[in-house]
């Protein structure tokens, strides 16, 4: 691959990454807004990251560091995909809905590190946060399977 064909490459899976993590926020606002429960918040939650956690940043900026980790990821993902021996779409999505679970499932538990956030015990909070990265990975696994990624 040369380095325009990489460069290429990196910017549609971040742009993938994007959309898909713009679509968690939106979704986990709006269940915010008609539930109350609060997973929206904890999805921007940076009360237990040393230093960042000393300031108050607007909204959009912890919008920003939110897609900053979900780029991350999904060029990590894609990655991942590439390595992989010739696989069908439905197992790409599969595999994307999977390791958005396991993130969601592991991320959770931060809750308890912030007077902010949901209960770790609001399980309806939990159920929304995990549909939400279900969601997320189901999205990045649609566009990720759209379309050929060569080796």
């Amino acid at each position: 691959m040369n380095l325009y064909t990489h460069n290429k490459f990196l910017l549609r899976a971040a742009i993938y990454g994007m959309i898909a993590g713009l679509v968690l926020t939106l979704f986990l606002k709006v269940i915010q807004f008609m539930t109350g429960y609060k997973v929206y918040t904890l999805l921007l939650n940076i009360d237990y990251i040393p230093i960042l956690n000393e300031f108050k940043f607007p909204e959009v900026v912890e919008v920003i560091f939110h897609l900053i980790v979900s780029v991350v990821l999904s060029i990590v993902l894609i990655l991942i995909i590439r390595q992989l021996p010739t696989i069908s779409a439905i197992t790409i999505i599969a595999l994307c809905v999977f390791v958005s679970f396991i993130i969601g499932g592991l991320y959770y538990p931060t809750t308890i590190l912030s007077e902010r956030t949901p209960p770790i015990s609001s399980l309806p909070s939990f159920f929304y946060w995990m549909l939400g990265h279900v969601l997320y990975g189901s999205i990045l696994g649609i566009l990720f399977s759209s379309r050929r990624w060569s080796r």
